[in-house]
């Protein structure tokens, strides 16, 4: 790629000023240095879920603090088992967290039914062939989505493969029974499908739709979408992301109304998810959720900082999402979320795992408009 007036217009930092070029230099490394020290970030991890296979009984939930780093996944386990013998979610749910002692108060403590609900369908065995036939989807239509884009032919290859690596989560059946990692694969769908200049949606539409039923966390994505289409001018299509939003909210408020319908004096209340962690809030949740946490913090928290900067060097349809979307978890990450929320990555670390394929072009057209030399 050519740096200048004659470079592609989808590699933005290559038409970038000198000035200008320079002072994002400056913040990149300051937020690189940040990462690598990551104030107030412990390396070890909360009470649960370990997002480490390891063996398990599913009978019976021991309770929180006793050690087991997989409390959670234990407990979704059993009770969408008592959901597949006939048993009532909202009674199910908050009978489990009651008896191991997690909270049971307010009503958001208790996770949307669809999870449990599919896996007392479809059983253990099916759970698998789903999650599979969901991975493989993704990533084939994830291949085709940055194939079609402006410049994205020069890292299909690259960006499928880390897109696998972001999923890794999802390789064991352990952890099928976590609701992040089944949001973030319908996410990554809605993304691949999404054919912003073709006005292609409804697939992307429904994809999102499903996530959003798995897990609010998916809401942001909903809105972003709804937002950029409202930008491009496709009321149509904003006003189905619009539509959408409605439908989750009244969803939301019938799950909280029967989830808080069983709440009895005296339940436990979870403590507020305002945590106001800063970068530090941020990093624990993408490292401890990904293969990140691999490494030491010296290097995984620059390669976090880096896999964002890498979308927003990215002049396209896809770039713009995957930079306004990495961006948005980042900041909420910071601001919500306690130390054993940490599992609250899993939904942004596939998408961050992405951005690192267009990084290198990123920063070698920043440092070449820096120096106001072309490439």
């Amino acid at each position: 790629m050519t740096i200048g007036a004659s470079a592609a217009v989808f590699d933005r930092y290559a038409h970038w000023q000198k000035g200008p070029a320079r002072l994002a230099l400056a913040v990149l490394l300051l937020l690189m240095a940040l990462a690598a020290w990551a104030p107030g970030m412990p390396r070890e991890l909360a009470d649960a879920p370990d997002l480490v296979p390891q063996t398990a009984s599913s009978e019976a939930v021991p309770a929180a603090g006793e050690g087991e780093k997989d409390n959670d996944l234990l407990l979704y386990r059993r009770i969408a088992e008592r959901v597949a013998k006939g048993d009532d979610y909202y009674v199910a749910a908050t009978e489990l967290q009651r008896s191991s002692g997690y909270p049971v108060a307010p009503g958001l403590t208790v996770r949307l039914p669809t999870l449990a609900h599919v896996t007392a369908l479809v059983g253990p065995k099916g759970l698998v062939a789903l999650n599979l036939l969901l991975v493989f989807a993704a990533l084939a239509f994830t291949f085709r989505r940055f194939a079609a884009e402006p410049g994205g032919g020069e890292i299909k290859l690259v960006g499928t493969a880390l897109l696998l690596v972001g999923l890794s989560t999802s390789m064991s059946a352990q952890f099928l029974t976590l609701h992040e990692v089944w949001a973030a694969e319908l996410m990554v769908l809605s993304f691949a499908l999404h054919r912003p200049d073709q006005g292609k949606w409804i697939a992307a539409w429904i994809a999102a739709g499903a996530a959003i039923a798995v897990r609010e966390l998916a809401l942001p994505f909903v809105l972003l979408m709804g937002a950029l289409a409202l930008w491009r001018g496709a009321r149509r299509e904003a006003l189905a992301w619009a539509l959408l939003v409605a439908l989750f909210a009244a969803g939301l408020a019938w799950h909280l109304s029967l989830a808080e319908a069983q709440i009895r004096s005296g339940d436990a209340v979870s403590p507020s998810w305002l945590a106001l962690e800063g970068i530090g809030g941020w990093l624990y949740k993408v490292e401890h959720s990904s293969l990140l946490n691999l490494f030491p913090q010296v290097i995984a928290g620059p390669l976090a900082v880096l896999a964002v900067f890498g979308w927003t060097g990215w002049n396209s349809p896809a770039g713009r999402f995957g930079a306004l979307l990495s961006l948005g978890y980042a900041l909420a990450f910071m601001i919500a979320g306690r130390q054993n929320n940490f599992y609250w990555g899993v939904i942004a670390v596939p998408f961050l795992f992405m951005g690192l394929a267009w990084m290198p072009f990123a920063l070698r057209s920043l440092i070449e408009s820096a120096r106001g030399q072309p490439a």
